[in-house]
Parts: C-alpha cells; sequence; structure tokens
C-alpha cells in the first residue's frame, strides 16, 4: 500500500511539473514566439506568387552623345571608396563616362568631411559651378540648404539632388528614392535566412531618410514572419554624422544584436556597414548590404561570404539617367521615384545564397507592391 501511495505521489509530482512547464510557455509567449528565443527558425506566411512575367520598365537603350558636358559630382562624406551610397553614384559616373563620349577630364569628384560647416558645402558646389561645370549632381540631401542658395546664384547651371528635393528652384531636380520598398525585400529575406527567426538592423544616423529603410525591412519581415523578432540600432543620433563613417561603432552595434541572438543583420549605415559585415563574420553569421552589390565591392571583399544579398539603391541609375537626360535636354523624361517599379530599388543575388524558391517568393513580394496590393510604411 505504502509503495502504491508512493507511486501516486511521484505520479503526480510529474504531472504537477508538467503543467508548471506549459503554463511557463504560455506565459513567456508559447507558440513560435518562445520559438523564437530557443533559436527555431520561423513559421511562414503563405508567400504571393511569383508573376509570370516582369512587370517592371525596361530601360531606355537609345544612344546619347554627352561628350559636351563637363559634369560635376558633390559626394556626401565617405566618398568615392564607401562600398555603399557614394560608390553607387560613382558608379553611374563611371557608366556614362563609357557610354556616351564624356571625356574623363571633364568631370570633377569633390567630397564632404564629417560635420562640416554649411559653408563647405555652398564652397564646394560654388567651386564647380564657377568652373563651368554642368549639371552637377550633389550626393545627399545634405546638400539640399547649399543647393538652394548656389542654384539662386547661377541659374544657367543644371544642379541634380538625390535623396532631396529643393521648393522652388527650377533648375533643380530631386533623384528620389522608394527605399522602403527595397528594404521590404531585404526584411523577406532575413527572415527566410534566418534559423533563429530573430533578425536585427543598425541605421547609421536616426534621420527620417534611414528610418524608411527600417520601416520597410520590419514590414518585410514580419510580413514574411508575423512573429520575428526584429532588434533595431542606429549608431548615432540625428545631428551627428558620424554615424556613416564609423566602421569599429557598426561592428558594435552589430555585435550587440548578434549577443541578443540575431542571425542576419541589415546595414543602412554607409561605410559603418563595413564594421557590420565585420561583426557578422566574426559570429559566423549573416548580413544585408545597401545601396550597392556589396558582395562585389573590393573594399569588402574580405568578408563577402557573409553577405547574403544587398538592398540595391539604384543611385547608379539614377546618376546616369540624369546625366543622359541633361545631354537630351529633357529632364522631364526622369521619374519622380525611383521605385521598383522602375526598377530604382531592388535586390542582388550575387553569391549563390538567394536560391530560385526564395527568388520566386520576392518577386511575388515585389510584384504585389507595384500593383499597389501591398503598401510599405516610410516612417517605423
Amino acid at each position: 500500500m505504502r509503495r502504491r501511495m508512493r507511486g501516486v505521489a511521484v505520479a503526480a509530482i510529474a504531472l504537477t511539473s508538467v503543467m508548471t512547464m506549459a503554463a511557463c510557455a504560455k506565459d513567456s509567449g508559447g507558440g513560435n514566439n518562445s520559438n523564437t528565443g530557443s533559436g527555431a527558425a520561423c513559421e511562414f506566411a503563405t508567400p504571393p506568387t511569383a508573376p509570370a512575367t516582369s512587370n517592371t520598365s525596361a530601360a531606355n537603350g537609345d544612344k546619347v552623345d554627352a561628350s559636351a558636358l563637363k559634369i560635376g559630382l558633390a559626394y556626401d562624406i565617405g566618398g568615392r571608396g564607401d562600398a555603399s551610397f557614394n560608390d553607387s553614384a560613382a558608379a553611374g559616373l563611371d557608366k556614362a563616362i563609357a557610354d556616351m563620349g564624356i571625356k574623363k577630364e571633364n568631370t570633377r569628384e569633390l567630397s564632404a568631411a564629417p560635420n562640416e560647416d554649411e559653408s563647405a558645402k555652398q564652397t564646394r558646389l560654388r567651386q564647380l559651378a564657377s568652373e563651368g561645370f554642368s549639371p552637377i549632381i550633389g550626393v545627399g540631401f545634405a546638400y539640399a540648404e547649399s543647393m538652394k542658395l548656389v542654384a539662386a546664384e547661377f541659374p544657367n547651371v543644371k544642379f541634380g539632388l538625390v535623396d532631396s528635393a529643393v521648393e522652388g528652384a527650377t533648375n533643380v531636380t530631386p533623384l528620389l528614392f522608394a527605399e522602403q520598398e527595397g528594404s521590404f525585400l531585404a526584411g523577406v529575406i532575413a527572415a527566410y535566412q534566418s534559423k533563429k527567426c530573430h533578425v536585427g538592423f543598425v541605421g547609421g544616423v536616426e534621420i527620417p531618410l534611414i528610418q524608411k529603410f527600417e520601416a520597410g525591412y520590419v514590414q518585410g519581415a514580419k510580413a514574411a514572419a508575423p512573429k520575428i523578432q526584429v532588434e533595431k540600432k542606429y549608431i548615432t543620433p540625428a545631428g551627428d554624422f558620424t554615424g556613416f563613417q564609423d566602421a569599429p561603432k557598426g561592428q558594435e552595434a552589430a555585435k550587440g544584436q548578434i549577443d541578443k541572438g540575431a542571425d542576419v543583420i541589415y546595414q543602412a549605415a554607409g561605410a559603418s556597414g563595413k564594421g557590420v559585415f565585420s561583426a557578422a563574420k566574426q559570429a559566423g553569421v549573416l548580413a544585408i548590404g545597401v545601396d550597392s552589390d556589396q558582395y562585389n565591392q573590393a573594399t569588402v571583399a574580405d568578408t563577402k561570404d557573409v553577405i547574403v544579398s544587398s538592398m540595391l539603391k539604384r543611385v547608379d541609375v539614377a546618376v546616369y539617367d540624369y546625366i543622359k537626360a541633361a545631354a537630351k535636354n529633357d529632364l522631364s523624361s526622369l521619374p519622380k521615384v525611383f521605385d521598383l517599379k522602375v526598377n530604382g530599388v531592388g535586390y542582388s543575388t550575387s553569391g549563390g545564397k538567394i536560391d530560385a524558391k526564395l527568388q520566386g517568393i520576392l518577386e511575388g513580394y515585389k510584384a504585389q507592391i507595384i500593383e499597389g496590393k501591398i503598401k510599405v510604411a516610410d516612417k517605423p
């Protein structure tokens, strides 16, 4: 009898333990939420079907002679060689030189310094304009205020401005992008590449432009895997633009997210993104690049094996098309926004980590965005 009672007691204790564990799982989120903490892969939403044909517009392949142009590029901080935003603009200029008969000596490239005075940007633009360069392209919204002033001083000079507009300046053409749409697809990629259903985002500076990347990325990741966990970190606050050129801080930010469990990190941090890639390589996780196809960028070649994809912000296309339109004297032919529909943003497949199945899923989401069935937010 005593032995039987002891057996009943043991069974009761075991049952109580199971019930307690179940209650704890329920209290901590249960289901897929607890899987996230334990490192399980995502449970995915049903993805949209890929279209049979592409909905994107074809590029205009007509030949243009731009040999008479003198072209100036005023880069944002980091300049040519940042493996990101500025290098994408540089690629557009290089292609224009190759395709349109532009003489290399008729181009000039100048770069901004971190946290420089507004007067330095004005001097840079004024120097190019006074030396006869036209068009002049300001690579980055940071040139908006200076361009407003200098464009008024040189009404016969054509100016292009990446990422911003100058109200009332008829000789300034805005070159704007739907960064949130490309970042949505980066979020889908991150969800499907994550083994823990836990991903991260590192932004360079906490400003509205970079928040567009964050907003699209988080929306895309959660569209693909509704219970995914997303870490978010900005390197510097608004006003401190060193966040775009501080690889050690980029590495530190990424490491913090990796330590929390993220195994795919998307960076929109300019040259600081090199540090994100370094952190990913050291930890054996994956990263998603930005602006350029960073897998093919020489300055990050030592970490390219961790780059699963890059969100392509086709500044190269915008710069090339703007130069072409200026040569034809038809700036009205440019799109108001370089979005998915005109291949102004997108994703790369270099490195072979985006297989045919995932690419089909991405094309399905892309088609729904183009058709307006998915509205991508541009604010977090």
